[in-house]
């Protein structure tokens, strides 16, 4: 099932069952999501990512940077990273996507996408680091990309454009049930930038 073209609602539900989605739709203005989109560019710690499979080190083309309250650890994909401390963009950043999904976070993962080449594959973000059933807001800047989920059982599917300067808040138990994934495309030849502010458990 396919979302594009709809008006958001932040209070509807985008999967039929067994989690909870939210599309808050364009919470920042086009120059804030710009001016936050060039200052991001600029101003993070970017490196590239790493995973460890059979046990070699596999660095991909994407970028990604942590960031968080405290020099928490997080482990994904066999790879611990530590976070850094806030700069003032994602502080501004955090309190705004705290505001608006009246949640609270206390660190960031931040994913650089140079054109639509790069993706995600199927996961779920059920470490045991984060918070069980906890809220993930996930902020778009730059390139529109299709974001999809795919029920665990069921294999039902459900697709959404990410707009630049929007909102999606995963919850409840939507990582328990359902994969999510950001698929290559050839349509996009731009950069996106994607915060997902989340809750590691202390």
């Amino acid at each position: 099932m396919e979302l594009f073209g709809r008006t958001a609602n932040k209070n509807h539900n985008l999967l039929p069952y067994d989690g909870i989605v939210n599309y808050h739709g364009k919470v920042f203005g086009h120059k804030e999501a710009n001016d936050y989109f060039d200052m991001l560019m600029t101003g993070i710690d970017w490196e590239r990512d790493v995973a460890i499979m059979f046990g070699k080190r596999i660095e991909t083309k994407r970028k990604v940077a942590w960031y968080g309250d405290h020099p928490f650890e997080y482990t994904y994909s066999n790879n611990t990273k530590t976070a850094l401390p806030w700069t003032k963009e994602l502080v501004e950043l955090k309190n705004k996507v705290e505001r608006e999904t009246q949640e609270t976070y206390n660190s960031c993962l931040l994913n650089l996408y140079h054109d639509g080449s790069e993706g995600m594959a199927w996961h779920r973000d059920e470490e045991e680091d984060l918070k069980k059933d906890g809220a993930i807001a996930s902020v778009t800047l730059g390139a529109e990309r299709k974001f999809a989920f795919k029920h665990i059982q069921t294999k039902e599917t459900v697709s959404i454009c990410l707009e630049h300067g929007s909102i999606l808040v995963m919850k409840g138990t939507t990582q328990t049930h359902w994969l999510h994934r950001l698929p290559p495309t050839k349509k996009v030849h731009s950069v996106r930038i994607n915060l997902t502010f989340r809750t590691i458990v202390t």
